[in-house]
């Protein structure tokens, strides 16, 4: 299964893998990659609204 996709090694605490593969299982991703992805994604996702909220914030 080749991609041409990035790819990079993440090591993480034991307590962090748990709730990696806690949120793997309740929204039945098949892959730890899969989820860590979509993990990020809401992640990023929330920084950016934070951001945009505190910036609409300073203009009123």
């Amino acid at each position: 299964m080749a991609t041409d996709k990035p790819r990079y090694t993440v090591s993480v605490d034991h307590d962090l893998f748990q709730q990696i593969e806690d949120f793997r299982f309740e929204h039945r991703f098949q892959t730890r990659s899969e989820a860590t992805v979509e993990l990020i994604r809401l992640g990023l996702e929330s920084l950016k609204k934070e951001k945009d909220r505190s910036e609409n914030e300073g203009k009123n």
